[in-house]
């Protein structure tokens, strides 16, 4: 079965990256030239996905503004022969089928992924966290995708972290399978000293099938007073129900404020319009340093 439907979690505060999300969602916060949850959608589109639900909570009508028609703008760009300009803001616009839905009180992620019943139905659906931009030539939803249609189960896009970051993260327990997917039997959430079972966790990517929400709604809020899209994920997983897939790519944290750097200057570098300019920039830079 082909996935056609994504979910993206927006409705976070950006508390990390304040004051800039003061009255901007860290989602809108630029990559260059782009919005970072702009590379989400684009991401979600590349995998083959048609439908998708942007999950989102108040002050963030800005993202609905984005992937919405301009006409005033479109109408200027036209006049004055800007065609590349107008063709880009265009396509934004006709990326998918996108639409909205709010998050009234910010519960946590599992509480945000239950508003998604209506829209997912019966089907399998991809979550990629609007946190998380991840860069590469293989978009990590179209990874998780290949892996459902391989096992037929829920799959979630995983990375090994620091020993020192893994309580900030989930912790999962995993056994090879081959190459780079993994069985993940169990999983915790913000793990005490000790309470880790691996150093993989779930990195910005999941793949859920339907199940996930009558067990999302007999989950009890976990890690922070909040309804833990983990806690629930555990329990598909001791059911044998979950496949890690150790994804390729470059993530980027949108929610602090060394990932939001990170992915603006490693973009630049690599900026068709720019990348020769700022490289050169960056070295002038580096050499003073």
């Amino acid at each position: 079965m082909k996935i056609k439907k994504a979910v993206i979690p927006a409705a976070g505060l950006g508390t990390r990256v304040l004051p800039a999300t003061k009255a901007m969602p860290k989602e809108m916060l630029p990559i260059v030239d782009k919005p970072a949850i702009q590379y989400i959608v684009e991401e979600a589109v590349a995998a083959g996905i048609e439908d998708i639900l942007i999950i989102t909570g108040r002050n963030k009508e800005i993202i609905e503004d984005h992937f919405d028609r301009a006409p005033e703008l479109e109408a200027n760009l036209a006049k004055n022969h800007k065609d590349k300009m107008l063709d880009q803001c265009v396509k934004i616009a006709n990326l998918a089928n996108i639409s909205y839905i709010r998050q009234r009180e910010t519960k946590g992620l599992g509480h945000a992924i239950s508003k998604a019943r209506s829209f997912t139905g019966d089907d399998p659906f991809v979550v990629l966290y609007g946190d998380d931009v991840i860069m590469g030539k293989d978009p990590v939803a179209a990874q998780l995708c290949r892996a459902y249609e391989q096992y037929g189960k829920a799959c979630v896009g995983i990375k090994q972290v620091a020993p020192e970051a893994i309580s900030k993260y989930s912790s999962l327990k995993v056994q090879p399978l081959k190459d780079n997917l993994y069985d993940v039997t169990d999983m915790i959430e913000k793990p005490a000293r000790g309470q880790e079972f691996s150093l993989f966790s779930i990195l910005g990517r999941c793949l859920l099938t339907p199940e996930i929400y009558d067990i999302l709604d007999r989950t009890e809020p976990g890690a922070g007073g909040e309804i833990q899209l983990t806690d629930a994920m555990a329990v598909l997983a001791r059911r044998g129900g979950i496949i890690g897939v150790d994804f390729t790519g470059k993530r980027y944290d949108m929610g602090s404020k060394l990932g939001v750097m990170q992915a603006q200057v490693e973009t630049a570098l690599r900026h068709p319009e720019i990348g020769a300019e700022f490289t050169a920039y960056l070295k002038e830079i580096a050499a003073g340093l």
